[in-house]
């Protein structure tokens, strides 16, 4: 029993192993097991997701972060890390892949034109994307900047015939 601990929510005996360290706790772990930590933080979560997402992103836009990915982006293993993740979205969005050749060979072909604006808010000082609302119609491009093209996915989901 020395090495075991009754969890006060699960009611079920367990190894101290299955328990958190906690240094203020008699036996130095949490009353809690580690499953019903786990869940608990789930479910939390999932109650008040608007509320984590907004801290989310507040963190993840403060400057010393911002800073941080930057140099992190510099260095031979973010370099590595980065064309790993590149190379994994390729894999497994073939389609995307080949539409955005299409679409690209066709500008510089001058088949298609990319214009300078948006078509959704008129801006012009931005970068301009091509959006597809079906894959399977590749030079049928809205142009959208990347403000407007991700509001877009944002309201709509994913395009049709994306995978």
């Amino acid at each position: 029993m020395e090495n075991e601990k009754q969890c006060f929510k699960c009611g079920e005996v367990r190894s101290l192993s299955d328990f958190y360290k906690h240094p203020q706790m008699p036996d130095g772990h949490v009353n809690k097991c580690k499953e019903c930590n786990k869940r608990d933080v789930r479910e939390n979560r999932a109650a008040k997701i608007e509320q984590y997402r907004a801290y989310d992103s507040a963190r993840s836009n403060k400057p010393c972060r911002v800073k941080a990915r930057h140099d992190y982006l510099q260095t031979e293993a973010g370099i590595k890390s980065a064309n790993k993740a590149k190379a994994k979205w390729s894999d497994s969005n073939k389609k995307k892949v080949w539409v955005a050749n299409c679409v690209s060979n066709a500008v510089r072909d001058g088949k298609l034109s990319k214009p300078a604006n948006c078509s959704s808010c008129g801006r012009c000082e931005c970068r301009i994307e091509g959006h597809h609302n079906d894959y399977d119609r590749p030079l049928t491009v809205t142009w959208l900047c990347s403000m407007c093209h991700r509001q877009w996915h944002k309201e709509n989901g994913e395009g049709a015939n994306a995978q």
